[in-house]
């Protein structure tokens, strides 16, 4: 296990945003990542993206620990799966961290005030036409949760530790639209994290753990 995996959770818990921030980019960016940065030969040669944001909550315990949502079955996007709490745009959203706080809210109850916001990754293009902006959150341990039943089935938390091994990120490929497609993944128990949401942790990961 390489020694930043055990050091540099030890100094967010202590320190906060103060040993986070200088990893991440200060304001966002234009899109530098996504799923085609594993698949470039399917990459499209330009479309117009719907903007999103999500929030890349750490939970600030002794341990620090990231937090994840899964969706509900029912719905009619990425149903069951692993994902960071977040959605579209609203046209009354100042910004992107407007957008991460007010859909964390509404996900699992976290209020904004419990959230110190530390930087951002860079945007994010997913294969179904999204430009997500990953906006990465300090949280404090006074939150409670309150599922919203209607797009959340669990919310649950990794630790930070397992996620910076780099021994604990899979790559993958499945046949999807006549063509191979590779992505990244993690397992934690029961708990499969692919797709986009894998992308966006393997960017932190690359910023945390150069």
């Amino acid at each position: 296990m390489h020694a930043g995996t055990r050091l540099l959770p030890a100094r967010i818990a202590a320190d906060g945003v103060a040993a986070l921030a200088p990893h991440l980019l200060a304001q966002p960016t234009a899109l530098r990542r996504g799923d085609f940065d594993l698949n470039p030969a399917v990459r499209p040669a330009s479309r117009a993206l719907m903007p999103a944001a999500v929030l890349l909550p750490i939970v600030r315990r002794r341990a620090p620990s990231v937090l994840f949502t899964r969706r509900t079955a029912h719905l009619a996007r990425h149903a069951g799966q692993v994902s960071f709490p977040g959605g579209r745009t609203a046209p009354s959203d100042r910004d992107a961290i407007a957008t991460a706080l007010r859909e964390t809210e509404e996900e699992t109850g976290i209020a904004p005030h419990h959230v110190s916001v530390a930087g951002f990754l860079e945007s994010y293009e997913t294969g179904t036409g999204f430009a997500i902006t990953p906006v990465v959150g300090i949280v404090d341990t006074a939150f409670s949760l309150k599922p919203n039943p209607d797009e959340v089935d669990e919310i649950f938390e990794v630790p930070l530790a397992f996620l910076l091994d780099p021994s604990n990120r899979e790559t993958k490929t499945t046949e999807w639209a006549g063509t191979t497609r590779r992505y990244y993944a993690y397992t934690y128990g029961q708990h499969y994290i692919w797709g986009a949401t894998a992308g966006i942790l393997a960017g932190f990961v690359e910023r945390l753990m150069p």
